[in-house]
Formats: C-alpha cells, structure tokens, sequence
C-alpha cells in the first residue's frame, strides 16, 4: 500500500503528459499513467523519471481510454493496489484534422471517443472513490480551440465539450471537496505538433501572440500542479489559459 499522494495522469508517456508526470513526481508524488500503444515511450518516461525520483514510485499502465469497460477495470485494479488517489489529470488527446465536409466517420467518432469519452469514462471511474474520501482534484486538458479552429472540428468539439464537462463537475462535486479545473494549453512544442502540417500554425502562433513564442510543457506542467496546491483549494470550475496572452487570430 502507498501512502504518499498519488496522481493518476492519461496520456503520460509523451509531450505535455510527460512533464505533467515528471512535475508531479518532483513535487512528491506517486506517478501513475495512461498510455495506449507506445510501450517503448512509455518505459522510458518511468525511467526517467524513477531515476530522478527515486523516492516515488512511477507505474506505466496501458489503457485505452475510449473504452469504459476497460478503464473500470484498470481503475479498480489502481484502487487494490494504492490506498489514496488524490489527482486525476485527463490529459490523453489525439488530433485527425481535416475540414468538415471531408472528415469521415471514424476521424470524427476517434477524436471525440478519445478526448471527451476517455475523460469522462475516467472521472467517472474515480468519482466514488474521491466521494468516499471526501477529497480529489481533477484538472482537464484544454485547448483554444474550443473557440473554433478550421480543420479541427473534430478536436474544437471535443475539448469544448470537455470545458463543459469541467464546470458541470465543479458544480455538481465541489461540495464533496471535489474541485475540477481546466488548463487551457495553446499550441505546445511537442511530438504531437511537430509535423510540417503545423508549421504555418507555429507561425501563426509567434506573430500574434504577445510574448512571440510557444508555451512549453513544462510551464502547462506548473499551472496543472498548481491547481492541487492548498493555494488553490478554493478554486473551482476555473479555466487557465497557458498562452502567453494569445487569444484569437484569423484562422
């Protein structure tokens, strides 16, 4: 049994939930995280971070968040073995851009299953136990576009729906000292946006937003832990945005 605090983080072996994990483990904390296929990217985050963290345990678990079944099962099986989750970060998220009148069902239904579905099969998962415990901190991964963004209306759904999600939880759960919040993380250099596809939103990104560069996942990493702090106990039903200022431009 583990008596540290414990964070369970989906999508942690890369990219922005790869820095939510190793922050998570420099402040303390046992480390457990989602990935769906990538073994190898996955044993390398725990390595990383065990060798820097020798202190936390650090538990890669392979989950396929889209499907309910499964994620009950992974949940409960976390439960048996950890006396306390305090954290959920629902950070796990895929991109199948393409305009509207092109997008085909399954680019549709994979974003949407992935990044909406998974985090509310997970929340869901956890809700009886932060219950029991009167206790639990969920921070949602957001995005700007829940604003609109050509070419991802697949993704602007998903993370607009999840912005409701988080306040709908916060009202719902915040009696129960339940607070559920959102990071808004903007265009982060990672894996995911690294393509040439990307490249003129880089620079769409540099020219308008005030500080001229991209937020990295490291300081997405600090403004999700900071929503567990003491500090922000009385925060609830918030967005953060990550952005350097940068709030719309013509796209």
């Amino acid at each position: 049994m583990s008596r540290k605090l414990t964070a369970l983080i989906t999508g942690g072996s890369r990219g922005i939930g790869r820095s939510i994990v190793m922050r998570f483990a420099e402040a303390g904390y046992n480390c457990i995280f989602t990935y769906r296929t990538n073994q190898q990217e996955a044993e390398s985050t725990a390595a990383t971070a065990a060798a820097q963290y020798p202190a936390v345990t650090i538990q890669p678990q392979q989950l396929d968040v889209r499907d309910p079944h499964e994620v009950d099962k992974v949940i409960q099986e976390i439960l048996d073995q950890h006396e306390q989750i305090q954290v959920l970060v629902n950070n796990a998220g895929i991109t199948r851009n393409k305009t509207a009148a092109l997008m085909t069902n399954e680019e549709w239904q994979d974003v949407i299953d992935t990044n909406l579905s998974g985090a509310f099969y997970m929340t869901r998962a956890l809700l009886m136990h932060f219950i029991s415990h009167r206790f639990g901190r969920i921070i949602n991964i957001l995005s700007l576009a829940v604003q609109g963004s050509s070419g991802q209306i697949n993704y602007a759904a998903s993370k607009g729906g999840l912005e409701s999600v988080t306040h709908t939880l916060a009202r719902e759960y915040g009696a129960k000292n339940i607070t559920t919040n959102g990071v808004i993380a903007g265009l982060v250099a990672t894996d995911m946006t690294s393509g040439e596809g990307t490249a003129p939103l880089k620079e769409l990104w540099e020219q308008y937003c005030p500080m001229k560069r991209l937020p990295t996942a490291d300081e997405i990493a600090a403004a999700v832990h900071f929503f567990t702090c003491p500090e922000a106990d009385f925060i609830n039903g918030e967005i953060l945005k990550v952005t350097g200022g940068f709030n719309h431009a013509p796209y």
